[in-house]
C-alpha cells in the first residue's frame, strides 16, 4: 500500500445474520483514504453507512458479521489480527465519534473520568497526567475544564458532543470516524461542531471519514464523497465535481431533493419515489432500478460496476448518456 494511504478497504462484505437469510448491509465496498483527506459517506438511512464505520473499528457484534474483504489500516489488514491487537490500536490509530453523544457516554461516571480512562488504558501515564491532558482537551474543544467533574446528564447536547470529540482525539489518532456527529443538535450548535472538527482535523493532520445523510454538511466538511445505496457505493470522487455534475441517477435524486430558494419558487419539495430494496433478497441487477425513471432491461438483469467517468467512479450502465443531464431535468415529470 502506498505510504500516502492511511486506510484501504477492499471488497468488504458485512452481513446481519437472521434465522432465514443474511441481510447484506455492506456488499462489496472498496475505497482508499489518503493521509490528511476527509472522505464523506452519504446516502439514505439504512444504506450501510454506520455498519461500514463500525466494521472499520472491527466493532460489529452479532448478528452482524464481517464476512469477507480487507481493511488495511496503516499497511496491515486488521481482519487478520487478533481482537487483542485491534483493541490496542483503537483510539490510537483509529477513533470514532459515535452517533448520539448521550449513548456514547456512561451516565454513572463523570465525563472527565471517561476521557482519562482511554488514555490510562493505552498509555503509560499517571492518573494525574491523564486528568491534566483531559483538561487541555476540554479547553481545545471549547469546554470549561471545570466540566471534568460533571455527569453526562448535567451537560447540554452540544457539550456532550464536545466531550465525545475530546475522547476521540485524546490519543491523537491517525484516522477519525465521525458517524452523524451533529444528530439531534440545533443548527447553531451543528455549525460549531462542524467548525471544531475541521479545525482539529487540520491541526492534527488526521484523515477523517464523515458519515451523514446531510448533503450540505458533506459539501462543507469533506474533500471526497462516496454515495452509498443499498449497501454499495454508486458514485465516488471529488466532492465539488459530484455535487456540480452528479452522474448516477441516485446522486441526482439526492441533490434534487435538497431545498433551494430558486428551485422552490412555485414548486413542491422534491423527494424520490420508492424505497430501497430488501437487502436480505437484493435484486440481481442495479439495486436502484425500481426507483430509476431511466431504467432499462439491462439494469434489472446485470449489476453495473464502478467505472471511471472523468474523475468520478460511477456504477450505472448509462453513465455516459446521463453524465451531463442536470438533476432537475433528469427527474422532471416524475410523480412523487
Amino acid at each position: 500500500m502506498s505510504s500516502n494511504i492511511a486506510l484501504e478497504v477492499k471488497d468488504l462484505h458485512v452481513h446481519y445474520l437472521t434465522d432465514t437469510r443474511a441481510v447484506r448491509a455492506v456488499d462489496g465496498v472498496s475505497f482508499k483514504l489518503k493521509k490528511g483527506e476527509v472522505l464523506g459517506f452519504a446516502g439514505e438511512s439504512g444504506c450501510g453507512k454506520s455498519t461500514l464505520a463500525l466494521s472499520l473499528m472491527k466493532l460489529t457484534v452479532p448478528p452482524g458479521k464481517i464476512v469477507s474483504g480487507q481493511i488495511i489500516l496503516d499497511g496491515e489488514n486488521i481482519l487478520d489480527k487478533s481482537e487483542e491487537y485491534v483493541r490496542a490500536i483503537r483510539w490510537k490509530k483509529i477513533a470514532m465519534i459515535f452517533q448520539g453523544a448521550m449513548n456514547a457516554l456512561n451516565p454513572v461516571f463523570r465525563v472527565g473520568e471517561q476521557v482519562a480512562e482511554a488514555m490510562l488504558i493505552h498509555e503509560k501515564i499517571s492518573r494525574e497526567e491523564a486528568y491534566e491532558r483531559t483538561r487541555e482537551l476540554f479547553e481545545m474543544v471549547n469546554l470549561d475544564p471545570a466540566v471534568i467533574n460533571a455527569y453526562p446528564h448535567q451537560l447540554s447536547g452540544g457539550m456532550k458532543q464536545r466531550v465525545v470529540i475530546a475522547m476521540a482525539i485524546a490519543l491523537n489518532p491517525m484516522i477519525l470516524l465521525a458517524d452523524e456527529p451533529t444528530t439531534a443538535l440545533d443548527v447553531t450548535i451543528q455549525a460549531q461542531i462542524l467548525d471544531l472538527l475541521k479545525m482539529l482535523q487540520k491541526r492534527y493532520g488526521m484523515s477523517m471519514i464523515y458519515i451523514t445523510h446531510d448533503l450540505a454538511t458533506i459539501a462543507y466538511v469533506t474533500d471526497t464523497v462516496a454515495i452509498m445505496y443499498a449497501g454499495k457505493i454508486v458514485e465516488y470522487g471529488d466532492v465539488v465535481e459530484i455535487f456540480k455534475r452528479p452522474k448516477h441517477p441516485y446522486t441526482k435524486g439526492l441533490i434534487a431533493s435538497v431545498p433551494s430558494i430558486e428551485r422552490l419558487k412555485d414548486k413542491r419539495l422534491f423527494s424520490m419515489p420508492g424505497t430501497p430494496p430488501d437487502l436480505s433478497n437484493p435484486p440481481k441487477g442495479c439495486r436502484f432500478a425500481d426507483r430509476c425513471p431511466y431504467a432499462r432491461e439491462i439494469c434489472r438483469e446485470v449489476e453495473p460496476k464502478l467505472e471511471r467517468v472523468g474523475e468520478t467512479l460511477v456504477a450505472c450502465h448509462f453513465k455516459d448518456e446521463l453524465k451531463d443531464v442536470p438533476p432537475e431535468e433528469f427527474w422532471a415529470g416524475v410523480k412523487y
